[in-house]
């Protein structure tokens, strides 16, 4: 069994000059999780390529032993390096996507139209559809065949407004990622700032922020296994 995981190919900050990208401990992490459960884990992002680390999430966790074992793996890291394009994807090899986060994903997940078709293929064929912190980012404009949004009616989390003006970034990001999916009609979770908060309703699975991504990817794993 395999699991997509789709990484930000973003990497600037807005016109702030400063850099951005994928958030280390929300691909290392449940990297880690799926793998241990014997899932096969393939990267991607919507254009493919060489994929942006964001390098403030390096810094944040040096300390952190899975994440400086993750960057020691120079297979993985060879493959965030040389990642599939969504457009090349077969969305039938995978029980699930999984969309990590970064503040890039605000910018190349939304409006990508194989972020969407991947994530209703997925969807509608009986796989899983999750994401952690910016990653639900993907999930704003996806739709299932009959025109409905894929979250409407369904409990979500992801990076709250709350923990956006909290690191300073509202006023950078394109839009209000918690407005823009509560918009969308989900009912949205959230947890005091910066906590574990993971959501499962049925095949939608998503975790709230960093603290969340491990917790997240194990939803997952029991969302294939049953």
């Amino acid at each position: 069994m395999a699991v997509l995981l789709v990484v930000t190919g973003h990497g600037q900050m807005g016109n702030t000059g400063n850099p951005t990208g994928w958030y280390l401990p929300e691909v290392a992490h449940p990297w880690k999780v799926f793998t241990e459960a014997g899932l096969k884990v393939t990267f991607a992002s919507p254009k493919g390529g060489k994929t942006p680390l964001d390098p403030s999430s390096v810094e944040a966790f040096k300390a952190d032993p899975v994440c400086t074992k993750f960057m020691e793996n120079k297979d993985v890291m060879g493959q965030l390096d040389s990642t599939a394009s969504l457009a090349d994807v077969k969305p039938s090899d995978f029980k699930a996507v999984f969309f990590a986060g970064g503040h890039g994903t605000m910018w190349d997940f939304p409006d990508d139209v194989n972020v969407q078709k991947v994530a209703t293929a997925i969807y509608e064929q009986g796989g899983v559809v999750s994401s952690v912190c910016h990653g639900p980012a993907a999930l704003v404009n996806v739709k299932l065949s009959d025109g409905s949004y894929l979250i409407q009616g369904k409990k979500l989390t992801g990076f709250t407004n709350a923990e956006e003006t909290a690191v300073k970034l509202m006023e950078v990001m394109p839009f209000p990622m918690e407005t823009k999916l509560r918009e969308r009609g989900c009912d949205f979770v959230e947890a005091p700032l910066f906590t574990e908060n993971v959501q499962v309703a049925g095949r939608l699975v998503t975790g709230q922020n960093p603290a969340s991504a491990t917790a997240t990817a194990a939803a997952v794993v029991k969302a294939i296994k049953g």
